[in-house]
């Protein structure tokens, strides 16, 4: 065995073989510095660009006094962020009854057997008509038509019927991202629990549903950022938030630039949910695929141990 090892080394000393080339490490240390330079550089010229032909257009001085006004800005700013907690509070109570609401959805679209059919259809009619229907619609519906009936004991207050709107729209898309990822669990793991003696719905509430609601994590945040934004729909029925406040805002002053304010504050809220869905995203991938490699090598020694392999 020493043989050949001394004949590479003297082949190397005498440079009869090549050296080794670098580290892998240090090439790629070097290749994504020239990539990150390359991008930065490619990123400055096309924005560089953008910004030149923008400022330099006929209509660029309309534009900036129309939509850029730093005085209109800070004077708008304190009374527009003000109002975002109304969207804050429209959110947060919209989503934990979606959360609670569509989970029951996707139950009910899930459970087996012809006795149960008639639930899974009138799930099946509500996902189906609410992801139909446009989302202003559903809310000027009932926004103003159940107020109109003049039932007695019926709220008015359109807070409460956007909270309502939003909720059935959006437990629809939600139900769905559910069910996908009960559908994503491999009837083994029902059949496994109900070998256990377990029943239906023991294997659901137990074994299925807790793999399931672990894997649609971030699709359910990306829902979360669309219903974020959708709240500002609720303006069309008298809620003063943020976008209503802009709207008053602009009908004052005969200026757009309130309208900037409130893009930056969704930007700024946004932005990061959407970051921490890929963070999310990626935690979930490299877990199964180390979960897959562990898998793999535990198998690779099993064949060591049984005399399979090497």
């Amino acid at each position: 065995m020493s043989g050949p090892q001394n004949q590479l080394e003297e082949e190397l000393e005498q440079g009869l073989v090549p050296a080794a080339p670098e580290p892998v490490a240090r090439r790629r240390a070097s290749g994504s510095g020239r990539s990150l330079l390359i991008a930065v550089v490619s990123t400055v010229a096309v924005f560089g660009v953008l910004a030149f032909l923008a400022v330099n257009s006929p209509g660029w001085e309309r534009v900036r006094n129309a939509f850029l006004d730093s005085e209109n800005f800070w004077i708008s700013a304190p009374g527009i962020v003000g109002k975002f907690g109304v969207n804050v509070l429209l959110f947060v109570i919209a989503e934990i009854l979606i959360l609670t609401f569509a989970l029951v959805i996707a139950v009910l679209r899930s459970l087996p057997g012809p006795v149960l059919f008639p639930l899974r259809l009138l799930a099946t009619i509500y996902a189906d008509v609410f992801r139909a229907l446009p989302g202003v619609l559903v809310i000027y519906v009932l926004g103003f038509g159940i107020p109109g009936l003049r039932i007695p004991g019926v709220p008015n207050d359109p807070f409460f019927w956007g909270v309502v709107a939003l909720t059935l729209l959006y437990s629809a898309y939600v139900s769905e991202v559910y069910r996908a990822g009960i559908e994503s669990v491999h009837p083994s793991q029902t059949a496994a629990a109900r070998s256990l003696g377990l029943s239906q719905l023991q294997a659901l509430r137990y074994v299925v549903l807790p793999q399931a609601i672990r894997r649609v994590i971030p699709p359910l945040l990306n829902d979360f950022i669309g219903l974020q934004k959708d709240t500002v729909l609720v303006s069309f029925i008298g809620v003063v938030e943020i976008f209503r406040q802009t709207q008053i805002r602009q009908q004052a002053t005969f200026n757009f630039t309130p309208y900037l304010v409130t893009a930056l504050v969704f930007l700024a809220v946004t932005i990061p949910l959407a970051r921490l869905t890929d963070w999310l995203v990626a935690r979930e991938r490299d877990r199964r695929y180390a979960a897959s490699v562990e898998a793999g090598a535990r198998a690779a020694r099993r064949g060591r141990l049984l005399g399979f392999g090497r």
